[in-house]
């Protein structure tokens, strides 16, 4: 059975978010803006929703895996590593 336009819209207009937990043990609310390639690995690119960060336009940058289906996220480590990245 084909799915109706509408359907297939409101599918395509639903945001993934994600909550980051930072060092200092605040939390910020993120939308998925994609996972990439660059290199060989995977990366995410989030934008948080609230605060100075999202009026800013400031996009986290964080190394994309998945461990037995489930979604894992890591710190970049290297600044030749963000620069790869970054570019991307």
């Amino acid at each position: 059975m084909a799915k109706n336009q509408n359907e297939e819209m409101d599918l395509e207009q639903e945001e993934m978010t994600v909550t980051l937990t930072l060092d200092d043990g605040s939390e910020v609310e993120c939308v998925v803006l994609t996972i990439f390639e660059a290199g060989d690995r995977d990366y995410i690119a989030l934008l948080p929703t609230e605060g100075a960060e999202a009026d800013e336009g400031e996009v986290y940058l964080y190394r994309y895996t998945e461990i037995n289906g489930t979604p894992d996220i890591q710190n970049i480590e290297s600044d030749e590593e963000y620069e790869i990245v970054a570019d991307a």
